[in-house]
C-alpha cells in the first residue's frame, strides 16, 4: 500500500515531467482515494478502461492518454461526463503521463518497443530528447521480412511503404504513436527504415522519394509497453497489485 500523494510525487520525479511542454497535464488528473493498493494500467483512459479498472477494484488507473487535452472543449458533458462520473463515483485516481512516458530511458514507450522488437538502441534524434530513437537490428532484414516480424511481435499487421529499390534494413529509427513526421529526419540521417504508429498522406511520397522503408504499426499497438513497464515498476516498489487492461484498438 502507498499513499496516493507519495505515488504521484515519485512518478512525477521519475519521469521528469517538468522537462516537457506537453498537450495535456502530466501526473494526477483526477483525485480519488488517499491510499493505493491495486493499480490498473491502460494505454487510454476510455470509459471501457475505467469500467474495467472499477471491476478490478483498482484504487488508481495509470494511463498514457488521459484527459484535458489542449484545445479540448472544457464543458463536462457527454463522453467526458460519463468518464468522470465513473472515476469520481468509484473514487479511482487517474494518473496520466504522455510525452514523459514516451521518452523515459527505461520505462518509456520507445525503449520498451525496442525491447519487444529486438532493436539495439544507439541514440536519439529529433527536436525532443528521447522522443525518437535510432538503433540496429541484430541482423539485416528485407522490408517484407521485418513487416512479418512486427506482426508477430505486436499482433498487428503493419502498413509498409517503400520504393521498389529500397535496401535491406539494418539501421532503423522509430517513435511510437503519431510521430510519422520524423521520417524526413530519419531519411536525412541515412537510416534504412523508420517506424511509427500512424501514417499521413505525405508519408507515402516521402518514403518512396527518399528511399526509406516506413512502417505504421498502430498507435495503440506501439504504445502498450511503456505503461505496462511503469505499472510493474511501481507495483514492485510499493508492494501493489498491478493489473494491465488491454482494450483492443485497430488504430
Amino acid at each position: 500500500m502507498v499513499r496516493r500523494d507519495e505515488l504521484v510525487r515519485y512518478t512525477d520525479e521519475l519521469l521528469q515531467i517538468d522537462r516537457f511542454r506537453d498537450y495535456a497535464p502530466n501526473g494526477l488528473q483526477v483525485e480519488g482515494r488517499d491510499e493505493v493498493r491495486v493499480l490498473a494500467s491502460a494505454v487510454t483512459a476510455s470509459l471501457e478502461a475505467v469500467e474495467a479498472a472499477a471491476a478490478l477494484g483498482a484504487d488508481a488507473l495509470l494511463v498514457h492518454h488521459g484527459y484535458f487535452w489542449q484545445g479540448e472543449e472544457a464543458a463536462v458533458v457527454g463522453m467526458k461526463r460519463r468518464r468522470l462520473t465513473m472515476l469520481l463515483g468509484q473514487h479511482i485516481n487517474l494518473l496520466a503521463y504522455h510525452l514523459p512516458l514516451d521518452a523515459h530511458e527505461i520505462y518509456g514507450n520507445n525503449v520498451q518497443l525496442a525491447r519487444v522488437l529486438g532493436i539495439q538502441v544507439q541514440g536519439g534524434f529529433g527536436p525532443e530528447p528521447g522522443l525518437a530513437l535510432h538503433g540496429e537490428l541484430l541482423a539485416p532484414m528485407e522490408g517484407t521480412e521485418f513487416a512479418r516480424h512486427i506482426s508477430r511481435c505486436l499482433g498487428r499487421e503493419p502498413l509498409h511503404l517503400a520504393d521498389r529499390g529500397a535496401r535491406p534494413i539494418r539501421r532503423i529509427g522509430w517513435c511510437t504513436g503519431a510521430a510519422q513526421k520524423y521520417i524526413d529526419e530519419a531519411a536525412r540521417l541515412g537510416l534504412d527504415a523508420y517506424l511509427s504508429g500512424e501514417a499521413s498522406e505525405q508519408t507515402f511520397h516521402v518514403a518512396r522519394e527518399m528511399g526509406i522503408h516506413f512502417f505504421a504499426a498502430g498507435h495503440h499497438a506501439t504504445e502498450r509497453y511503456g505503461v505496462m513497464a511503469l505499472g510493474e515498476h511501481l507495483a514492485g516498489k510499493y508492494g501493489l497489485e498491478h493489473r494491465s487492461i488491454e482494450i483492443a484498438n485497430p488504430i
